[in-house]
């Protein structure tokens, strides 16, 4: 049997035991060593977000940024994936068809016949070990993983999915290249790791916000690379970011925040003309007022981030094995699955005394307190 966290209802996370999954040709099992835990795992947890908002919203394993080692392996899966047992990856989120136009042509991420996507699938779908808060997780043989070295440890090699956000949010979707100035609004994991993305592309000015009470998350940024920091419940970051440009104004913005509303209104005044704007922040489906006249007079050009895609993902797990930078600073402490719900209100900031960048669930540790 396989032991798993359950989510029931919203703020309410039972373990259940379930049978191991049978492997077959195609199909394989992956031992978890950590999942990390985003943003939208704890909207989940709350009830606001995907299948935590549902009405009747089903009981599901969650967890979609696993990493684990191959316990079983198909034969062509293996082939397939280029992998065998005891090989450690790191599993993508999204279970793409790989048939579709969309997908033949490298956009997968928009695939329209999904099998759906780690961490939010039902119980009631066999084999039901979808999620990453397990000892065990079933791979679907449209699975996308990659290989990660073995002597990282797993507590810094599961920042590749927050890592993977940052690189492609800010070089690929927001253009950053060598000597571009990059405002990043929001100093929560991804947008940590969008300052080391950025600062890899070689950016040439990082600015980073956040509140007086991320005064440790802006240190790491600025440790991470960032030149300048801004409190923004304590001056304004549209004039902080003109009297640090000469009031140019920056290249691209990144804005990150959950829920907050205001920063997208920042983003399009703290931009240079023609420049870019990046959106990756979900609002919880919070109307922003939009001034298109603003957008079309300064030329900007707006994208909405969705996901992460493989090339990113490649280039995360390259950055995480260069040990170039600090990494394993981002990543706060290790939670047993007994203490999953514990671990989500945490990295929201929900538990008194623990202030945490990045958690993960490890789940065949032996953790019952928790651990770096």
């Amino acid at each position: 049997m396989v032991l798993a966290a359950v989510q029931t209802a919203p703020r309410r996370i039972e373990l259940r035991e379930f049978p191991r999954p049978a492997v077959g040709p195609d199909d394989g099992l992956l031992r978890i060593e950590a999942c990390g835990i985003c943003g939208s795992d704890v909207e989940t947890y709350h009830g606001l977000l995907g299948v935590g908002a549902l009405p009747d919203a089903p009981h599901f394993v969650p967890g979609h940024e696993p990493l684990g080692i191959i316990e079983e392996i198909g034969e062509r899966a293996a082939t397939r994936w280029g992998v065998e047992p005891g090989d450690r990856v790191a599993v993508e989120v999204v279970v793409s068809c790989r048939r579709c136009p969309a997908c033949l042509t490298g956009r997968y991420l928009s695939c329209s016949n999904r099998r759906g996507a780690y961490g939010v699938r039902p119980v009631t779908q066999e084999p039901a070990l979808w999620g990453g808060f397990a000892e065990y997780m079933y791979l679907h043989p449209d699975s996308a993983l990659h290989k990660v070295r073995k002597d990282l440890p797993a507590g810094l090699a599961v920042l590749f999915n927050p890592l993977g956000a940052g690189v492609r949010w800010a070089t690929d979707l927001g253009g950053v290249r060598l000597g571009t100035s990059v405002l990043i609004l929001g100093p929560g994991q991804r947008g940590l790791a969008s300052v080391v993305a950025a600062r890899a592309a070689g950016a040439g000015t990082v600015i980073v916000t956040g509140l007086a009470k991320d005064a440790a998350k802006l240190a790491l940024a600025r440790e991470f690379g960032a030149d300048h920091t801004i409190v923004a419940d304590e001056e304004s970051t549209v004039d902080a970011v003109r009297e640090l440009t000469g009031g140019a104004g920056v290249d691209v913005v990144l804005e990150l925040t959950p829920v907050a509303t205001r920063p997208v209104l920042d983003a399009l005044s703290a931009v240079r003309h023609g420049g870019r704007i990046v959106l990756a922040g979900l609002k919880g489906k919070q109307s922003v007022e939009l001034n298109t006249d603003l957008v079309v007079n300064k030329a900007l050009t707006v994208v909405g981030a969705f996901g992460v895609d493989y090339a990113a993902y490649d280039e995360a797990i390259r950055i995480i094995e260069s040990g170039r930078y600090p990494l394993a600073k981002m990543h706060t402490r290790g939670y047993s699955l007994a203490d999953a719900g514990h671990a989500i209100d945490a990295l929201a900031g929900d538990v008194p005394g623990e202030e945490a960048v990045h958690v993960a669930i490890m789940p065949n540790s032996n953790l019952p307190n928790g651990s770096r």
